[in-house]
């Protein structure tokens, strides 16, 4: 059962406290419905710790291209744990691991044209901490399944689902959908990965209630 982080201060205590006993790098998984801030949180987090102890790396950069997933007939379906490259996020979780004497790129998910760029992100070899965010880190099928072992700990961000959907929502709206259509996909497609991501919270090390 995982233990439970109730404030943003108390994210700080955890991560303080793992980075002051670690002789290694750490990498933490970060995962949530969409919508549940996970991005907010992890920026919160960067901009309490020292500058440059720490890299964010979302998953988000794996997704398939348009091109691929109108192929694949998954255009649809973008955000569904079978439209991204899960064993390429997997590979780089491993070179974050293993290759720490190395600048580590991997590729950024840009909303505002819903692809993304090769090689835009980089973890400099001095990074102690990774906070890597996204769905599907707990998931167990379709190549998600090697994510947890490389992680230190992974954390479950658990918030009111009405805020959430209405956060969502806005996003859609921000990046170019109209009210009604970023309304239905917040409550359709998103909603269907979110039951997928909800079921997988057990087996998280923290939930952070926010």
């Amino acid at each position: 059962m995982p233990d439970l982080i109730n404030s943003l201060d108390q994210v700080i205590e955890r991560i303080n406290a793992f980075n002051a006993s670690a002789n290694k790098r750490i990498i933490i998984g970060i995962v949530g419905k969409p919508g549940a801030g996970k991005s907010t949180l992890t920026e919160h987090i960067l901009n309490n710790l020292p500058k440059g102890v720490a890299t964010i790396v979302p998953m988000d950069g794996y997704h398939l291209s348009n091109s691929q997933l109108a192929r694949l007939g998954l255009a649809d379906r973008k955000g569904a744990p079978n439209t991204f490259d899960s064993e390429g996020y997997v590979n780089l979780l491993r070179r974050l691991r293993n290759d720490i004497d190395k600048d580590v790129y991997f590729p950024v998910f840009h909303r505002e044209i819903e692809e993304s760029y090769a090689a835009d992100g980089v973890v400099l070899a001095k990074t102690k901490i990774v906070l890597t965010e996204g769905n599907y880190l707990l998931l167990n099928e379709m190549g998600w399944q090697g994510v947890a072992g490389e992680l230190d700990e992974i954390w479950y961000v658990n918030i009111d689902d009405d805020l959430r959907l209405d956060r969502l929502t806005k996003r859609h709206q921000k990046f170019g959908k109209d009210a009604d259509a970023a309304y239905a996909w917040a409550r359709g497609t998103d909603e269907v990965n979110a039951k997928i991501v909800e079921a997988t919270a057990s087996k998280a090390d923290y939930i952070i209630n926010l």
